[in-house]
């Protein structure tokens, strides 16, 4: 990847941190036509009304593709040198690729679906905001399945953040850059 052409940032922070608003706003000051990537499926009454309150945010002339186990495939299509692609959020689309969607699919290997969306992000032409949920500050669950949730995110972040030029952490609506210049 040549940071020169792509410029990928991973923003990260907990629930209601403010890291969807930082990654939004840094969206609209590319000044760059955005493609706003959206993981969620909306499976209750609770969902539907997050994923309304982040739509009623967005500007209307956001493109929005939903992708909720296709992001690979979905950036690859809408990247391009002169657009800037928002994912919200990668968690989520962790959860769907682990655990199967509304519709009962179990998704591929998720090594196999890291390692593509990984390939993927290193041939990306454009600009990127990656956000995502860190979920490892906290106690370390009780259950097996949410222990592997915590791991696979965690380690998930830390490929990432290898290789993007840029990493920011948001706590309470504040972002702290973790690599990379500083915005």
């Amino acid at each position: 990847m040549s940071e020169a052409t792509t410029q990928i940032e991973l923003v990260l922070g907990g629930a209601r941190s403010g890291k969807s608003s930082y990654a939004e706003s840094i969206a609209k000051a590319s000044g760059k036509p955005v493609v706003y990537i959206a993981t969620a499926e909306v499976r209750d009454e609770e969902m539907a009304q997050r994923v309304a309150l982040h739509k009623a945010q967005r500007p209307a002339q956001w493109q929005v593709i939903e992708a909720p186990l296709a992001l690979s495939q979905a950036l690859k299509e809408h990247s391009k040198p002169d657009n800037c692609i928002l994912v919200d959020c990668l968690t989520l689309w962790l959860s769907n690729a682990l655990f199967g969607t509304a519709e009962g699919e179990t998704g591929h290997a998720w090594s196999a679906v890291k390692a593509a969306f990984l390939q993927t992000l290193s041939e990306l032409p454009g600009q990127v905001l990656l956000v995502s949920n860190e979920v490892g500050c906290g106690v370390v669950p009780m259950g097996e399945i949410s222990r592997r949730y915590v791991d696979e995110a965690g380690w998930l972040h830390q490929a990432i953040a290898a290789q993007v030029a840029k990493v920011t952490l948001v706590t309470a609506g504040l972002p702290l850059t973790l690599k990379g210049a500083s915005s």
